[in-house]
């Protein structure tokens, strides 16, 4: 499996635990669900910084989880407390 797929693929699965809504934010004006593989696999690119907007019953847990396997692969991810 290649480097980026492993990544979409990990990051999918992560969010996929935490019933916690899990929004990735691209640029200005994109949202992306972090449990629907298509979307990440259409926005996920090494070099950006991510937003993760995070909101739920087990949303602490889930936080943990979303920026350590953003860091696992490399990719600087944020958490936000709002969307925009």
């Amino acid at each position: 499996m290649k480097s980026g797929i492993r990544s979409i693929v990990d990051i999918n699965r992560t969010a996929n635990a935490y019933t916690a809504s899990i929004v990735l934010v691209v640029g200005d004006h994109q949202f992306v669900d972090a449990k629907s593989i298509l979307g990440l696999s259409m926005t996920l690119y090494r070099d950006q910084t991510y937003r993760l907007y995070i909101h739920g019953p087990d949303e602490a847990e889930a936080k943990a989880a979303m920026l350590g396997v953003f860091a696992k692969h490399h990719l600087r991810a944020e958490l936000i407390e709002q969307l925009m």
